[in-house]
This record gives structure tokens, sequence and C-alpha cells, in this order.
């Protein structure tokens, strides 16, 4: 079977550590070890009893009590932690999809899991979200979709590159489009607690008897560097989801589920997503004075969460070769529209320290200046 390589994780993982200004990250400029522990209250000698053995290959038992807290009728026994987010997704659809599957996902998305429904050989239905929509799908559209003999749906939502959070009615239609004729429905949720204004995004968990969700403390919570993720969803199914993982990393790091633990309880979790909510209201205004500067060339809509704005530009090169030409010639790194399977459009990454930010968009107005030339 051929491979169908991961283009936007390869493009980050080339370049993300050799440029000078990353703006092709979703999340906000991470914490430190002495910055989070000040926000749950502790000190580096807190850590010192915490023995660097094998965790509990699940995790540990309370860290998906905490887990299951976040998920109204979940508990434990739903829990499979994970090594971020993208392992949960690998295990899902490791599980979920079978040679022949149709599958229908939602487009664009992070391209893990339609590259994953891809070398695992499922026959891939695309639901397209429509920019004069509001980055919403077409209801149409989705119910043709997701047809008779589909056995997978894939959300991201809070999605990712849009930052766009899917209505309510819409993912409650797609839940039960799903249930009709048989198929799972998977959400990626890593971005839930990310929203720069107004209350969180509430969950698919719970929409039917075959949901489950993915998250984890990469994007919201500004910790990728602890490599935390989950899945929940039925017993039997995280049981089987847990199995899966005894091919992988087998369990998670004894650190990072201490850490976590103390990041998900009731009192730290809020202190945690508001120096988020900070660093995103803040720095989306130094982005959006800079967009608005340059309408009407450059279109673009509010992300409703995430550090991350998809915007579209003139016609003129195709967006692979202008993200070349930001890394090469201005030492910048974006996310070109192309490895969203779209056009002239790019990923701005907003999550980093304001003065860089405010650089690095100095650099790319300077290569959209150019394109007039």
């Amino acid at each position: 079977m051929s491979f169908e390589p991961f283009a936007m994780e390869r493009w980050q993982s080339t370049w993300e550590t050799r440029v000078r200004y990353n703006l092709s990250e979703s999340g906000v400029h991470p914490l430190s070890l002495a910055e989070l522990l000040a926000l749950v209250g502790g000190t580096p000698a807190d850590l010192g009893p915490v023995r660097l053995g094998y965790a509990d290959t699940r995790g540990s038992a309370a860290l998906r009590e905490a887990i299951a807290a976040l998920h109204p009728g979940a508990g434990p026994e739903h829990v499979v932690v994970t090594n971020g987010s993208a392992e949960a997704n690998f295990c899902a659809c490791w599980r979920l999809i079978e040679p022949g599957d149709r599958v229908a996902i939602v487009l664009p998305t992070y391209m893990q899991t339609w590259g994953l429904a891809r070398n695992f050989g499922a026959r891939l239905a695309p639901i397209w979200l429509r920019e004069e929509l509001g980055w919403q799908p077409d209801q149409a559209e989705a119910a043709a979709a997701i047809q008779p003999g589909t056995t997978l749906v894939i959300v991201t939502n809070p999605n990712n590159p849009t930052g766009a959070v899917l209505a309510a009615g819409t993912m409650a239609a797609l839940a039960r489009r799903a249930d009709e004729v048989g198929a799972w429905l998977l959400v990626d949720e890593v971005y839930r607690g990310a929203e720069r204004e107004g209350a969180p995004t509430p969950s698919a968990w719970g929409l039917g008897e075959h949901v489950l969700v993915t998250g984890g403390l990469s994007k919201a919570y500004g910790l990728p560097g602890l490599r935390m993720g989950w899945c929940v969803a039925p017993p039997a199914l995280a049981e089987e989801l847990w199995a899966r993982k005894d091919y992988t990393t087998i369990g998670p790091g004894a650190l990072s589920d201490a850490l976590a633990t103390r990041v998900l309880q009731p009192g730290v979790r809020g202190r945690v997503l508001e120096r988020t909510r900070a660093v995103l209201r803040d720095n989306w205004a130094l982005l959006e004075r800079w967009l608005g500067a340059r309408r009407p060339a450059v279109a673009f809509r509010a992300p409703d969460a995430g550090a991350i704005c998809y915007a579209r530009y003139p016609q003129g090169i195709e967006s692979g070769s202008l993200a070349e030409r930001l890394r090469r010639d201005h030492d910048v790194l974006v996310v070109p529209g192309a490895q969203f399977a779209m056009g002239n459009f790019l990923r701005l990454g907003f999550g980093l320290p304001a003065a860089q930010l405010a650089a690095a968009l100095e650099r790319v107005a300077a290569a959209l200046d150019a394109l007039g030339d």
C-alpha cells in the first residue's frame, strides 16, 4: 500500500527550528516549567518524589478522572491517555478504518486524519467548510457526503486552519446523520478551551452512542512539550484503543502525567486557560490591525478559537511557492493553503510573543507587497 506523507508536519518539522520567526504554530507561546508551576501553585521540589518508571499505561486514575470531568457523563473507564492528541487520532483511525471503507471528513482540516484515512485504504468523501458561510458546511452537502455505507465521520472542532467553531445545530446534525447511517463520529477537540472570547466550545461528547472525542494540552493549554493527549470513547472502544496503544508508545511519561493531573484540577485549569486567552486577545488585536490595513486584497474571518487565522491573498503565486519565498528570503515560516488542499491561502499563527509577531508580520508584508511589483 502506498504511503501518504504528512505534508504540513514534514514542512514544519524540517524548518520550524531553523527560521527566525515561526508563524506556522497554531498554539500560543508555550509555558516554561517555572511558569507552569507558578500557575499550579507548586515548586520544582514538588516533583522530586515522582518515580521515573513506567506510568499507568492507560494514564493514571487521577488524570483520567480529571479528563472525564470535562466530558459530562464520562468516567475514567471512558478515557485513554495518549502522547499528544495525534496519538489519540492515530489509534482511533487505526481501529475504525478498514481498506475500502467510506470515510466522510470535514475540510479543510489538520491533515493528519485525512492522511491516515488514505494510508489505511479508505475512500474519502469531503465535506467542505464554505468561506461564504463563515467557514460552516452546507447542510445538504454534508448529508450527501455521509451516505449509507459510511463507516466514520471526522470533524475538527474548533477547526484548524480556519479557527471557526461549528454552530451547535450543525454539530448536532452531523452527529444525527452519522447515527442514521451507522457511522462512528470522531471529533478532534484539541482547540477547545482556546476561544478568544465567550463560552467554551461545547464538546461533541454525548451527542450519540458512537461518538468519540480527542483532545490534549498542546493548544489551549500552551503545553505541547508535555505530549499529553486523550481519547474519550465508549468503554468497550476505549479498551480497544488502549490495546492498540500497546503497539505505539505504551504509556505516558511519568512527569507529564503528574503535571497534567495538576493542570486539569478545577482550581488550576481556569488560570492556565486564562493565560492563553490573554495571549489570544492581545495578539489578535495586533494581527487584526495588520490584516485590516490590507483589505480588500487580503480577506479573512476573525477566528473563534486558536492562535490561527486563515487569510486569502490575491492570486499571482501558488501558496506553496509563496511560503517557500517567505522562508527562504524573509526567514518566516507559515503554512500554505496547498497543505490543506486549497489555493491562495496562508495560515498565520499569532501565538508567539507580541514583539516577535510584529517583526514577523513586517516581513510577511514585504513579501505580499512584492507580489504587485
